[in-house]
């Protein structure tokens, strides 16, 4: 009787994740374009569609996968020419502020279907290494440093093909990270920005 029942039920949960799992693979891979905007920030606070990312993960239950991320962005500030003290001389030009950044660490993700049409909800921790660039007519200027990332994120994955990984990605984040320079007045660094992709 006890070896019926266990056979049954494993059965039925072999049937009920079968039934979920019509699309795709348990593991994926997102790469694709990132557009990214700083936000309180006074040494460079244009957004810029000079980004890229590529996460990867499994999905380690139906809905639920850890992964690995990597991105990259660097946003421009253009400053029209005016007079700078610099040190003991005074110097008249334009000036660009740069500011590069390149986060990875961890994900976990959350999908809320397991289906053709995938919206998710994921989380993201790591390092983020930030580099700044003063950049006058004839010189310039650079602090970097590291810093700590969080960033939670909202997007939807689109599985247009029967038993295939390959999609579409749209999503969009926020993220803060701990990085500081005194030589630029940076304390801590916020960027909001979305992603569009490729799924593998």
């Amino acid at each position: 009787m006890m070896k019926k029942i266990i056979l049954i039920t494993a059965a039925v949960i072999i049937a009920a994740v079968n039934a979920d799992a019509q699309v795709g693979r348990r593991f994926y891979v997102d790469a694709g374009w990132q557009f990214n905007g700083t936000l309180a920030n006074d040494f460079s606070d244009n957004a810029s569609g000079w980004g890229g990312y590529v996460e990867g993960g499994y999905y380690f239950l139906p809905r639920v996968a850890a992964g690995l991320f990597a991105s990259f962005n660097t946003n421009n500030e253009y400053f029209p020419k005016e007079t700078y003290n610099i040190g003991n001389t005074a110097v008249t030009t334009d000036l660009y502020h740069s500011l590069y950044q390149v986060p990875f660490g961890a994900t976990l993700r959350y999908r809320f279907a397991w289906k053709k049409v995938q919206p998710y909800v994921e989380a993201k921790i790591g390092a983020n290494y930030a580099r700044e660039y003063e950049l006058y007519s004839n010189f310039g200027v650079r602090d970097s440093q590291w810093g700590f990332y969080a960033s939670p994120e909202v997007g939807v994955v689109f599985h247009p093909f029967n038993k295939s990984n390959l999609g579409l990605q749209l999503s969009a984040y926020y993220s803060y990270a701990t990085n500081r320079s005194e030589a630029f007045g940076i304390d801590g660094i916020s960027n909001a920005g979305f992603k569009l992709g490729i799924s593998f």
